[in-house]
């Protein structure tokens, strides 16, 4: 408790033994992404899950396509799709979905919107401003391309986005004031942020974007090499995510051939799908890479355990979902030193870093582990650590009640109230009730 306000003592009479008093009043949030898939959508999915349903009654609108609908409804999320939210800039499209978001809004009531992904970041602001929705947060998952560099300089990455989406920066910055508040998802994001003027000084926070921990191995999963026809001494590099121009698969694959130079025996996956996985095969054959595209894998972290290294190509990155799993699993990393990342990868304690667009030197931080096994067994050990502890969902979650309860008026959750990583807890009397034990 920050001392604002103290909790009541404890009941007198066990509960039970005393008349119940009314349901208390549960603040309405919904969370509005573009589409519902892995990354952004699987930290939305946390985010919903993971909020205390005593304070909180939380949906969860989006685009119709995406994979995690069902599961969300599973987990008793309500959830509702908006025909017309589509990532592309489409007119007709976009005025219908937002038509759609302010009936919405006008009929629900929310307490809190909080908006992901640059469309429906758009559009939800829009829309509940013109349904004066008391609070409005966006969570920033990553630099976008067309925000200027942190030095104020045009970045070289514009040529990887759609000439119509460039026009975002502008709109971001002119949204600002009809937003209450930021989460980003790191501390570099979250200084990108706001020296971009897309986020507001003093109204910019970090929460760690939470991974299923429990559905990833702490170690190598031993049947994955047989599986993909990986021989067992064969040093093995690999990398997971979209094969798309962010992520730079055509430079993992010039970063391989470069490794194949000290280490022959080297193997190589690339765990995804995209429009440049083509190209990716195609340059493989010519540089002579022993390349595996395996496609999308439901199973791509259990996949990922049995890598070496783990390498992150990209020219920018939240924090990259594929990597925190990797690195949870216990893995050595080499990632290019490109926003969020450099957040979770530190040099010579998590990982290594290397400059983005340059495959050369991720090739010498990838033979520099597999020249030093010892070393690269503890970089992993270390990395798997620091991941298992700050990617749990109980974190996050505790990161946003603090920011919405600082909108609200309301105090943050109390430990008691709903335990959470304990290593986010404050040791010894501080954390204990202020009343005593009751007794």
């Amino acid at each position: 408790m920050s001392g604002r306000w103290l909790p009541p003592p404890p009941p007198v009479p066990p509960p039970g033994r005393f008349p119940a008093g009314p349901a208390p009043v549960r603040v309405k949030v919904l969370h509005l992404i573009t589409r519902f898939e892995a990354g952004a959508g699987g930290n939305t999915l946390l985010s919903a899950t993971g909020m205390d349903p005593r304070r909180y009654e939380v949906w969860i609108g989006g685009g119709p396509d995406g994979p995690l609908w069902e599961r969300a409804e599973r987990e008793g999320i309500r959830t509702v799709k908006i025909p017309g939210l589509v990532r592309e800039i489409a007119p007709l499209a976009d005025l219908g979905a937002l038509v759609r978001l302010v009936r919405l809004l006008r009929r629900e009531r929310f307490g809190i919107v909080h908006v992901h992904e640059a469309k429906a970041d758009v559009l939800g602001r829009i829309a509940a401003f013109l349904c004066r929705t008391p609070i409005v947060i966006v969570t920033l998952h990553g630099r976008d391309p067309w925000w200027p560099a942190p030095d104020g300089s045009r970045t070289q990455l514009r040529e990887v986005m759609p000439r119509g989406l460039r026009t975002f920066l502008f709109v971001e910055r002119r949204l600002r004031a009809i937003t209450s508040g930021f989460v980003a998802v790191s501390p570099t994001v979250a200084r990108d942020a706001v020296l971009a003027r897309v986020a507001t000084p003093g109204r910019t926070d970090v929460a760690p974007s939470a991974v299923d921990l429990d559905d990833i191995p702490e170690d190598a999963d031993a049947g994955v090499r047989a599986e993909l026809g990986i021989p067992a001494g064969a040093p093995l590099v690999g990398t997971v995510g979209r094969l798309d121009a962010q992520k730079a698969p055509l430079d993992f694959v010039r970063m391989a051939a470069k490794v194949r130079e000290r280490h022959p025996d080297a193997r190589f996956v690339m765990v995804g799908e995209g429009e440049l996985a083509e190209d990716a095969g195609a340059l493989a054959g010519q540089l002579g890479v022993p390349l595996l595209l395996t496609g999308f894998r439901r199973d791509a972290a259990r996949v990922a355990s049995a890598f070496d290294v783990y390498v992150v190509s990209s020219l920018y990155e939240g924090v990259g979902r594929g990597v925190t799993e990797a690195m949870a699993s216990g893995r050595p990393v080499v990632a290019t030193a490109v926003d969020g990342v450099v957040d979770l990868v530190s040099p010579g304690s998590t990982g290594l870093l290397a400059p983005a667009r340059d495959p050369g030197r991720l090739a010498e931080g990838v033979c520099w582990l597999l020249d030093h096994p010892v070393e690269a067994a503890a970089i992993g050990a270390q990395a798997r650590t620091r991941v298992r502890l700050l990617f749990t969902r109980e974190r996050m979650c505790a990161a946003l009640d603090d920011v919405y309860s600082r909108f609200l008026g309301l105090e943050p959750e109390a430990p008691e109230a709903a335990p959470r990583d304990p290593s986010a807890m404050p040791p010894g009397p501080a954390a204990e009730h202020p009343w005593g034990a009751g007794e």
